[in-house]
């Protein structure tokens, strides 16, 4: 139980948002709810992340974590994903290979980024850290606002784990990658610095960012 609860603890540092300019960080503002998105969205939706190495589709759960998809449609629908990158690939040298995760988005830039959102932990949603799952990265619960991760194999470290001390509310889960895990592969694959990176994402960070061209709705989810 002890190093459960202690693997728990220390993946709270693997999802924490870059800044473009390692800049110290700031204190973030208040939480709040994004503005309601401008087309209707229904339990679940499509969005169709076009990345210079080719499309990644992601299917977002509404229905059990509505605040953080709303969030994340209002930067697809204002745009404000394009011309972002997948700029990071954590890769962890145990457990089942490839190990880890990809992450892109904003990197906290000023004129990118809206309001930060309020957090929907797993406990909350039952959207569980899994294989392709997508996650809003953080720093303290509420202050998730323009990157996320996906992960590449399970990682319940990432969950919410309401027993263990300190920051224990995890991340919040909102959907999963259904179309182009070769892509994501491709781009957890790709050349790192060895310089870039503050304190653990050292040596994290993808040395040609993987552009993501364009960030749009799906026209239309299939059927289940």
């Amino acid at each position: 139980m002890m190093i459960r609860l202690a693997l728990a603890a220390a993946a709270l540092t693997l999802l924490a948002p870059v800044t473009a300019d390692a800049a110290p960080r700031r204190k973030p503002a208040p939480a709040s709810k994004p503005a309601p998105a401008p087309l209707p969205i229904g339990d679940t939706i499509r969005v169709v992340l076009t990345t210079e190495l080719g499309p990644i589709t992601l299917e977002l759960d509404h229905l059990h974590a509505p605040v953080t998809t709303e969030n994340f449609i209002a930067y697809v629908d204002q745009k404000r994903f394009d011309g972002t990158s997948f700029y990071r690939a954590m890769r962890l040298d145990w457990g089942k290979q490839p190990n880890g995760l990809i992450q892109g988005g904003t990197q906290n830039d000023p004129k990118r980024i809206l309001k930060p959102i309020a957090h929907e932990p797993t406990s909350q949603t039952g959207i569980l850290h899994k294989a392709w799952t997508i996650s809003m990265a953080r720093y303290a619960p509420g202050t998730a606002t323009g990157d996320f991760s996906i992960l590449l194999v399970d990682m319940p470290g990432l969950d919410a784990h309401p027993e263990a001390a300190g920051d224990n509310a995890g991340y919040a889960a909102f959907g999963h990658l259904v179309e182009g895990q070769d892509v994501a592969l491709k781009i957890f694959e790709a050349p790192l610095s060895p310089t870039l990176g503050e304190g653990f994402m050292k040596g994290q960070m993808i040395a040609a960012p993987v552009k993501i061209v364009t960030a749009r709705r799906a026209a239309e989810a299939p059927a289940p």
